[in-house]
């Protein structure tokens, strides 16, 4: 029987939850979780704990928060835990090489894009973003470069007319608990060959601004309708209208000439707005408007705010 590693994970928000979870259920040693600290969140501003401390506080593995990892105090702590390998998982810090070289195996890591396309923070909203058919998870070989190491497992899924980023971040994140089981057993039998990165078919998946969103309707509606998906839930798609600020989601493209002004509603109705846009219409299906919740067209047309013949700014 092979004898179980000693992991260290590392991992933040609640992409790293699957990770971290399939770790605990696996046959190996998960001995600590490494997370960032307590934030403050909420009206109230009450400090709360991330979503990878709460999964490994409740398996009764100790977590260390450290507000900083490039300390030799830190690396001490990480290296008393004897650790066979580290795994990462949307840690949400660069590694520096003393700690990703520490355990005999090294350092591996869970993510969010078919690398080397979407290196970077936002990898899941840029594949959206884009229009791409495809996207996946990889479980690749940590160096000191922002994902440009060597590739372990590569695990595709298909990106849907109506995923958007939060659904996909859902997709993603049980798929890569699932590939980093997967890439583990592989590993501990010596099954994985490292394949290095081609650099000139990299992207770049930079974090997301907030005014991304205010759309531009002379854009086309597939564009838009990639853009607005992209971007749910945050930090959102919107456009204005009489001054007020609604945020927009649930897209479908309507193949058709759209002859009215882009920006101009043609419709308003049960079944949503439908929207010129610089080439074809765009129908939304929800809507948010100033100090409101999210919800469908037709249970907020009553108050007249949208009305066929409105423009968007």
């Amino acid at each position: 029987m092979t004898t179980p590693l000693r992991i260290v994970f590392m991992g933040t928000p609640d992409f790293a939850v699957p990770s971290l979870q399939a770790l605990i259920d696996g046959p190996d040693e998960v001995v600590a979780t490494v997370c960032q600290p307590d934030r403050p969140r909420g009206r109230g501003r009450k400090l709360t704990p991330p979503p990878a401390k709460v999964c490994a506080e409740a398996a009764g593995i100790p977590v260390l928060q450290p507000t900083s990892i490039r300390t030799d105090e830190f690396l001490d702590t990480v290296r008393d835990l004897r650790p066979d390998l580290i795994v990462v998982a949307a840690y949400g810090r660069i590694l520096p090489g003393s700690l990703l070289n520490l355990p005999p195996m090294g350092t591996i890591n869970v993510h969010g894009s078919l690398l080397p396309k979407y290196r970077g923070a936002a990898p899941i909203q840029w594949a959206v973003i884009n229009g791409e058919r495809e996207t996946g998870v990889t479980i690749m070989q940590m160096d000191e470069g922002m994902d440009t190491g060597d590739i372990l497992l590569p695990v595709s899924i298909p990106i849907g007319d109506e995923d958007t980023a939060g659904t996909m971040f859902d997709k993603l994140s049980r798929l890569g608990g699932e590939a980093l089981v997967r890439a583990i057993a592989l590993l501990k039998e010596g099954k994985l060959t490292p394949i290095p990165q081609d650099d000139s078919l990299a992207t770049e998946a930079p974090m997301l601004k907030k005014e991304m969103g205010h759309l531009d309707w002379s854009r086309g509606a597939s564009e838009l309708h990639c853009l607005i998906r992209g971007l749910d839930p945050w930090p959102s798609a919107y456009s204005f209208l009489n001054g007020k600020r609604f945020r927009l989601f649930r897209p479908a493209v309507v193949e058709d000439a759209a002859a009215e002004p882009p920006g101009t509603i043609c419709r308003a109705d049960r079944q949503g707005l439908l929207i010129a846009t610089g080439r074809g219409h765009l129908l939304v299906r929800e809507v948010q408007a100033e100090g409101k919740k999210r919800m469908e067209v037709q249970a907020c047309l009553c108050g007249g705010t949208l009305q066929a013949g409105d423009r968007f700014s």
